[in-house]
């Protein structure tokens, strides 16, 4: 079913309907600042597994992890090098996903990771509000894979139908174009590993050209 969610005066019940769904362990569909999302709840391994099915994914393409504030990221992460931390303090909330490594000790399963975990804040204020009250999600683009990924609910819809049970709808995304991910968690540098909203020159103006290690990789979550 597809909720309103663009108005912070009304949304009330449309995030207290997704809030529900994935207590439950049920899969929704969120806009983010980039693209819609299909998440659950990160620390249900059951749900992590419907989000994977729902897209069509296995286990070999772990789904990122949104977050609601920066301060989140030490609960989840160990050994973030500074350079990470000064991407996330320039870029977040926004269309920059980092790859780090997790906390070993967490109770959750999002794929073979390889004890790594893929971050992002979202700029988006109605995807913030509801991260506040679930905590963090395991969020992938909203679409089949293989297919482009959805910048409006109704097109979340068509392509992933009842496998969701709650479509946030906040209009189209402002963005329209899947976050850049860097790769953070080798010590000799940071690789971007996927092109996206935040540019390389962008990148380079905060952490320098000497941080950086190979060349962006295109594709599509």
């Amino acid at each position: 079913m597809i909720y309103p969610c663009s108005d912070p005066a009304t949304w009330g019940p449309s995030l207290d309907a997704a809030v529900h769904a994935v207590e439950r362990g049920d899969v929704i569909v969120l806009p983010t600042d980039t693209v819609y999302g299909v998440g659950a709840d990160a620390f249900q391994p059951d749900a992590v597994a419907r989000v994977l099915a729902a897209k069509g994914r296995g286990r070999q393409m772990p789904p990122p992890v949104l977050i609601p504030d920066v301060r989140t990221v030490d609960g989840l992460a160990i050994d973030v090098p500074e350079s990470a931390r000064a991407l996330m303090e320039a870029f977040w909330p926004g269309a920059l996903t980092v790859i780090v490594m997790a906390q070993p000790s967490l109770a959750w399963d999002l794929g073979d990771t390889h004890g790594t975990v893929a971050l992002r804040m979202p700029d988006h204020e109605a995807a913030l509000a509801l991260l506040r009250r679930t905590g963090p999600l395991a969020v992938t683009s909203a679409n089949r894979t293989g297919t482009p990924a959805a910048t409006s609910a109704a097109d979340a819809q068509a392509q992933l139908g009842e496998a969701v049970s709650v479509y946030l709808d906040a209009g189209d995304s402002p963005l329209g174009e899947a976050s850049t991910i860097v790769d953070a968690t080798n010590p000799a540098g940071l690789r971007i590993v996927r092109a996206g909203g935040v540019t390389q020159e962008d990148i380079v103006g905060v952490v320098g050209e000497e941080a950086l290690l190979g060349a962006p990789e295109a594709g599509s979550e």
